[in-house]
């Protein structure tokens, strides 16, 4: 049996996958829309990961976002913002980053997970926590 938090974790890891790709569309520069890339792959991989252990308990895997999701609408006013520019968009991937780590960290406080999701959301957490980093860096490189 899944628990929610695991279940929510990769429903906000599949809401971020969504974003990437969306701010990879929407990037004007091509070093930008390169570094996306790449680090949209990685998230997909994340995303794979998660869903294969979805799987393994006999769940539904996520395949779509979760509309009412705050990490969404923050995913959503990524992409608007590239409309304004890569700067702007920079500081949302930023904030974006921030947001799902902070979630996966907060998960691996708490006791709600079982052992074997617990031990791969450590595992995710090593991606996440790039992908954090690479927010913080593109926000300054943006600035």
């Amino acid at each position: 049996m899944t628990s929610t938090v695991f279940k929510s974790l990769t429903d906000t890891t599949f809401d971020s996958v969504e974003g990437y790709r969306k701010a990879h569309e929407k990037a004007k520069s091509a070093q930008l829309k390169q570094a996306l890339q790449q680090r949209l792959d990685k998230r997909q991989q994340t995303l794979g990961t998660l869903n294969a252990q979805l799987e393994r308990q006999g769940d539904e895997l996520v395949t779509k976002g979760t509309v009412t999701g705050d990490l969404h609408r923050m995913w959503t006013d990524i992409t608007d913002l590239f409309e304004n520019g890569d700067e702007a968009a920079a500081e949302r991937v930023e904030e974006g980053e921030d947001y799902i780590k902070g979630k996966f960290e907060k998960a691996l406080e708490g006791d709600d997970l079982e052992a074997d999701e617990r031990a791969l959301v450590q595992q995710c957490l090593a991606e996440i926590s790039e992908g954090e980093r690479f927010g913080d860096m593109i926000e300054k490189q943006y600035d």
